[in-house]
């Protein structure tokens, strides 16, 4: 039972990041908390936290130790409830996923969700970059594309087409390119973290593009779109408004590669907690009303 208790203070002080927030949780006192991992740090002869008057870091065998220690906490708890007849979800859900995506669909929508499930804490994980999802901890990551990582699992939660689009202004000082091949005539912006090698891809093949602004973030790819610096290749949901408006004009529609999913993927050897799955069938719900999102083109 130390241990259980010692492994729950490690797992909540990198969760919280603070000793006394862990203390008042489990209401066992700061300097037991301390002890606590101490004593389990002694025990497997290793450190697992870096310590500092600002801040708690893991060392990288605490990150580790930490997202399996967190598993096991989890299935204890799913026991216990199960047990008990509990089926309510509960707990910390971690999700990572890309900022412009959690920003401008996800957090709108989180109001609902929490309302629906108060037993439940959402940790959003911001970012375009690929995580382990293991050694982070997290629960569940929204990822486009076809999943090729064995160790992962994934469920369809939408469907995402990319389109390129230029303003009006761009087009009618440079010109509209009619094949893809015209693409390597104009200054397109690079967005550096693209899987593939940065090729936009279209039916006939990729086209491996060029231009003086790189970037990595969709939201400042669009935010550059509009100030006519060059022609973008954007997830068709994040300029919807602008489409609609006429501010962008999509280019070479006829020559569009097919869409890509859009999955919510999780480790294929933990137990999916519910607080998961219901979050996965929350977001396909949100999804499928989003135009861009719910394989429709958008008008």
């Amino acid at each position: 039972m130390d241990k259980l208790l010692w492994m729950q203070c490690l797992v909540r002080a990198v969760e919280t990041g603070s000793f006394s927030a862990v203390a008042r949780e489990l209401g066992i006192g700061q300097p037991n908390v301390s002890r606590h991992i101490a004593s389990l740090e002694k025990a497997l002869d290793t450190r697992l936290l870096h310590r500092s008057t600002r801040q708690l870091v893991p060392t990288p065998e605490g990150q580790r130790y930490y997202a399996q220690a967190r598993q096991a906490l989890d299935l204890i708890a799913q026991a216990d409830a199960d047990a008990r007849g509990q089926e309510q979800p509960h707990g910390l859900l971690r999700v990572a996923c890309a900022p412009t995506l959690a920003t401008e669909k996800i957090i709108v929508a989180l109001p609902e969700f929490l309302g629906r499930y108060p037993d439940v804490e959402v940790e959003l994980r911001l970012g375009d970059d690929y995580i382990d999802l293991v050694a982070e901890g997290v629960d569940i990551a929204l990822r486009g594309g076809v999943l090729k990582d064995s160790s992962l699992r994934a469920r369809r939660v939408g469907t995402s087409e990319r389109i390129c689009v230029a303003s009006e202004r761009y087009v009618q000082k440079h010109g509209e390119p009619r094949q893809p091949a015209d693409l390597l005539q104009h200054q397109c912006l690079i967005y550096t973290l693209m899987a593939g090698g940065g090729g936009w891809p279209f039916r006939q093949g990729e086209v491996h593009v060029q231009g003086r602004l790189r970037l990595n973030s969709l939201e400042g790819i669009r935010t550059a779109v509009l100030q006519d610096i060059g022609i973008a290749y954007l997830p068709s949901w994040t300029i919807a408004e602008q489409l609609r408006s006429g501010e962008l004009r999509p280019l070479l529609s006829e020559h569009a590669a097919p869409r890509t999913p859009l999955n919510a993927v999780y480790a294929a050897e933990r137990l999916l907690p519910r607080r998961a799955a219901v979050f996965i069938d929350f977001i396909s719900a949100v999804f499928a009303a989003t135009p861009g999102l719910d394989g429709n083109p958008i008008a």
